[in-house]
C-alpha cells in the first residue's frame, strides 16, 4: 500500500503495512475497536504490524507522546480484530477500524498508564473517526469486548469514562464494591445464570444462554469487568458485578 492516501489529517506520518485487504460485504464501517500494543515501544509495534509474517495491522497507531501513525486506509480491511464477535457481527474487521494504543499492558504488572498527552491524541482521532464514518458510541469497544477468550486489552486501566464524558463511548457508573446480595460463579446454573447471559448478549457479547456458569461465561465476565467494573476482574458475578449489569442494560434501553 506504499503512496496510500492518509484518511485522517491528524495521522503525522504513514507508514504502510502489508497485512491488510477488501472488505467484505456491504455493510457499512460503524465500529471503532481500541486495542493496546502489548509491545515495549512503538517502533518495535510499528516492526511486528509492517512485517508480513505477523499477519496483524491496525489502521492507525497513537504513540505514548500522542503521535499518531497511520499504518492502513481506513477504506481497506485492516486485521486487527482476529477472530471476533459484538452484536451477531462475526467479521468485525470488515466493519471497523482499529486503533492501536503504544502500552506494553498485561507484559507488565502493574498496568502502566495511558499518559495525557497519548489519550488526547486517542479522543481527537476517535472523535474524527465517528464523525467521517457516523460511527454510535455504543459501537465504541475493546479488543477483549469482540474476543474475550483471547485478549485483555485495552486492558482495565483504559478510561472508558474519560471518552464517554467527551460522548465518544458508552459508560455506566459501576456499583460499588461492597454490596451484598446474589453471586454466580462456576458450578451454577438455572434460570438465573441463563437470565445474565442473556443480559451479557444484549450488550453485545458473544455468549450462548446455556444456563450453565461455565469457563466462556467467566470469560465474558471479564471482559464485562474490564469494560464496565474494572475495580475487581476476576470472572465471578458478585453482586456489583450483577448491579452493574443492570445499570447498562438500563441505560441501553433509555439511547434505544
Amino acid at each position: 500500500m506504499s503512496g496510500f492516501s492518509i484518511s485522517s489529517p491528524l495521522a503525522r506520518r504513514a507508514v504502510a503495512s502489508p497485512n491488510f485487504g477488501e472488505r467484505r460485504g456491504d455493510a457499512p464501517v460503524d465500529m471503532l475497536v481500541l486495542h493496546y500494543t502489548g509491545c515495549p515501544s512503538a517502533e518495535s509495534a510499528l516492526l511486528w504490524m509492517c512485517s508480513p509474517d505477523s499477519q496483524v495491522s491496525a489502521h492507525y497507531l497513537v504513540d505514548e507522546d500522542g503521535e499518531i501513525i497511520q499504518l492502513v486506509d481506513e477504506a481497506a480491511r485492516a486485521w486487527h480484530a482476529g477472530a471476533a464477535f459484538w452484536a451477531g457481527e462475526t467479521d468485525v474487521n470488515s466493519r471497523s477500524v482499529g486503533i492501536e494504543i503504544q502500552n506494553p499492558g498485561h507484559l507488565e504488572c502493574p498496568l502502566p498508564p495511558y499518559p495525557d498527552a497519548q489519550l488526547e491524541a486517542v479522543i481527537a482521532l476517535c472523535r474524527d473517526i465517528m464523525a467521517r464514518h457516523g460511527i454510535s458510541p455504543l459501537r465504541v469497544v475493546g479488543h477483549s469486548d469482540v474476543a474475550p477468550a483471547r485478549k485483555a486489552d485495552p486492558g482495565e486501566h483504559f478510561p472508558w469514562r474519560r471518552l464517554a464524558e467527551e460522548g465518544l463511548a458508552f459508560m455506566v457508573e459501576p456499583a460499588p464494591l461492597c454490596i451484598s446480595g446474589t453471586q454466580l460463579g462456576p458450578g451454577d446454573a438455572g434460570e438465573v445464570v441463563a437470565r445474565f447471559q442473556a443480559g451479557l448478549g444484549r450488550i453485545g457479547y458473544g455468549i450462548e444462554e446455556t444456563g450453565v456458569f461455565d469457563e466462556m461465561t467467566a470469560t465474558v465476565v471479564r471482559a464485562f469487568q474490564r469494560r464496565f467494573r474494572p475495580q475487581k476482574v476476576d470472572g465471578v458475578a458478585d453482586a456489583s458485578t450483577l448491579a452493574t449489569l443492570e445499570r447498562v442494560l438500563a441505560a441501553l434501553d433509555n439511547v434505544a
